[in-house]
């Protein structure tokens, strides 16, 4: 494969992409590197992480006194401080990208997952086929030759940043089994579907069966959701939205109250009120006086 004409897009990374900033994490890149011919290099050390991956060729890759085959599609790293060195008789096609993590700038959790990484066993990965990185690789290298997209940068820096991520799951496999943080992001978009669902159906009944039915989970699931995300249980979040959406209606409608129990959820008019009045310390028709300027019968926006 001609890495020609990645050139371009290697100039415009090294332009446009020093610093990147997401989810806790502050990435300085060094440098990027496309390489059509690569052959031998001095042994040598960083003070950073450098990862290559072969694109075409053979050679050995020497890691602290350790020697490895390398060949197309072998994805291999450098780790800080660790001498190591490049060799082919015959050159390699290289795409490699130096980076590091800005501690400073950056959440306790991935200053402990870049220093995993420093002590990572397993340097040099040999794949049969071209793993998804080198294919997230080479897309933004494409998509750093079209410098007239309206959206070249942002999407430069959102590329760039998948890319590391990636770099980092295939020589850190503990990160793929993770599974507390994907079942925390879980959690997270099953309870905001569930809070979506609840805002907009509150004039309904709204049992933990029927919510937990329309998103295809179980009610014992939804119940736990509520508890460990919110500290609630699903029927006092509910209550809660019926009297938040009460008192909106109360202060800026001119709804009477056994329509405003009906639009909240509430069996009668007498039940929102007992409610209404235990949490609010005050009934619904004092509550509403309060925000009812009596000459002109308008309400006010306080």
């Amino acid at each position: 494969m001609d890495l020609n004409k990645y050139l371009t897009g290697k100039t415009s990374l090294n332009d446009y992409v020093h610093c990147l900033n997401q989810n806790g994490a502050t990435f300085q890149i060094h440098y990027w590197g496309v390489m059509p011919k690569h052959y031998d290099n001095q042994l040598h050390k960083h003070s950073f992480f450098e990862v290559c991956y072969v694109v075409e060729g053979e050679g050995t890759y020497i890691d602290d006194q350790n020697t490895f085959t390398l060949q197309e599609n072998t994805l291999f790293l450098s780790r800080p401080e660790i001498l190591h060195q490049i060799k082919s008789e015959k050159g390699l096609s290289l795409l490699y990208v130096a980076f590091e993590l800005l501690e400073s700038e950056s959440s306790e959790s991935w200053i402990r997952i870049m220093e995993t990484a420093k002590q990572c066993t397993e340097v040099i990965l040999n794949n049969k086929d071209e793993m998804e990185t080198a294919f997230l690789w080479k897309s933004l290298l494409i998509q750093a030759t079209k410098r007239q997209n309206e959206f070249f940068e942002e999407m430069l820096s959102t590329i760039s940043y998948s890319l590391i991520l990636s770099i980092l799951q295939d020589f850190l496999p503990a990160l793929n089994r993770s599974n507390h943080k994907h079942d925390r992001e879980q959690h997270s978009v099953l309870l905001t579907q569930a809070q979506l669902y609840i805002n907009d159906n509150l004039s309904n009944s709204l049992k933990l069966t029927e919510v937990a039915k329309h998103l295809h989970i179980s009610g014992r699931h939804l119940s736990r959701v509520f508890v460990s995300e919110l500290g609630v249980s699903f029927s006092k979040y509910v209550q809660d939205e019926r009297i938040k959406k009460a008192m909106i209606l109360l202060k800026k409608s001119n709804l009477s109250l056994k329509e405003i129990a009906e639009e909240t959820g509430f069996m009668n008019v007498q039940y929102f009120t007992r409610v209404f009045t235990s949490m609010m310390q005050t009934s619904p028709g004092r509550f509403r006086s309060l925000f009812v300027d009596q000459n002109t019968t308008t309400f006010s926006h306080n």
